[in-house]
């Protein structure tokens, strides 16, 4: 396919999106349709795609309409590249230009072109301060592609040799001392030899970072209550000798898990049901809640325009009730991590503090934020402790 084909593809599969389709969805859709498209130009369509989510009002500004086109257009003009040649109607191309795809005779207003949902800017801006900006505008780029070396089958500079020589090149990051940005061929990444051996897994660097503050000790049992895919419980398991249990409301989420931890060399058991209340108590317990998730816009766009504010209000709903709930199956001498990829204090600050006013026995031992401007995506934790822990509170 041509520069210009790709471009009527991804308006095409942009068109569909704007309709209600799920961006996936749409893009499985097309291909299926366009068998001749090679995996070069299924990554090039995905990737105009998704960077016109990120950026959908900007661009939709630029472009003049939120359609395909519109996106399109109002992208190639915010990366300053002229459309004339590209929409040149000629083989596979988009139509030529016409009056109505003209430039837009002002820059659009400020949260648009911070690509900020408008409903949520004071929010986020509470919550940020002078970051908010620059925050927004980091959540419009790529995010970074992150490995984290499973010291468990060896160091993080021999995890980054054996990537180098299969030709992907990483550097270590700051966030956590398990850490690598991948630099160069991260779609090589699930191929390599690195990766199958279980020398590596993909991991955000602030995802790692929240496993490292955790206050694990040797030999404890610890619960992964809002497993997931079980990042959080690999990373653990790899960082001490721990007992780690994994339990998730939908066991389907942890079909894999199993698998990767073979991979990785380490053993997590997996509680369904009351299993987990018979299996109690732990030394520490880990609530990855579920959330806004707008610490990590930028990898799920759609989430960000999808978000709304009775969404939000049964999130924090949610999110005290896994608090009640989880806080009976913790031993008194151990933690509590209350953990967020969410930006919001709502969902952050504000929920670790209403749960301290309902369970007075309850005290914040230390919490921390990060944001993308630390390289990774947005996080919270907090580690909490019973009162009568024997512990000192902050």
């Amino acid at each position: 396919m041509t520069p210009a084909a790709r471009l009527s593809a991804a308006i095409e599969v942009l068109d569909r999106v704007v309709s209600g389709t799920p961006a996936e969805k749409a893009l499985t859709n097309w291909a299926r349709g366009n068998r001749y498209a090679g995996s070069g130009d299924r990554l090039a369509v995905r990737d105009t795609v998704f960077d016109a989510l990120r950026c959908k009002r900007s661009f939709a500004h630029l472009g003049g309409a939120m359609t395909g086109r519109g996106l399109v257009l109002g992208g190639l003009r915010a990366a300053g590249v002229d459309p004339e040649a590209l929409f040149s109607g000629e083989g596979h191309a988009p139509a030529c230009l016409t009056v109505a795809d003209a430039a837009p005779p002002v820059a659009p207003e400020a949260l648009a072109a911070l690509d900020c949902p408008d409903w949520l800017a004071p929010a986020l801006q509470a919550s940020l301060g002078d970051g908010f900006a620059p925050v927004m505008q980091l959540l419009r780029q790529r995010a970074p592609v992150f490995l984290r070396a499973n010291l468990v089958r060896g160091t993080r500079d021999q995890a980054q040799a054996a990537l180098r020589a299969e030709g992907i090149d990483c550097r270590p990051h700051a966030l956590s001392s398990t850490a690598l940005e991948v630099m160069t061929n991260p779609r090589k990444i699930q191929t390599s030899q690195a990766f199958l051996t279980g020398k590596v897994e993909l991991q955000d660097a602030a995802s790692q970072a929240v496993a490292d503050y955790l206050p694990l000790l040797s030999g404890q049992r610890v619960l992964d209550y809002c497993a997931g895919g079980g990042g959080k419980s690999l990373a653990l398991a790899a960082r001490m000798p721990v007992r780690i249990f994994a339990h998730d409301v939908d066991p389907a989420r942890m079909r894999d898990l199993p698998v990767r931890a073979k991979r990785a060399g380490v053993r997590i058991e997996i509680l369904t049901g009351s299993v987990v209340d018979q299996s109690a108590p732990f030394g520490g317990v880990v609530l990855d809640v579920p959330c806004s998730g707008s610490g990590s816009w930028r990898r799920a766009p759609e989430a960000k325009w999808a978000f709304s504010a009775a969404r939000l209000d049964h999130l924090r709903q949610l999110q005290s009730e896994i608090l009640d709930r989880a806080q009976a199956l913790v031993a008194p001498d151990g933690w509590l991590a209350y953990v967020t990829c969410s930006l919001l204090a709502e969902e952050n600050d504000e929920q670790v503090l209403a749960f301290l006013e309902r369970h007075p026995n309850w005290g914040c031992e230390r919490s921390r934020a990060l944001t993308p401007l630390e390289g990774g995506d947005g996080f919270f934790v907090a580690v909490l402790r019973r009162l009568d822990s024997g512990r000192p509170q902050l």
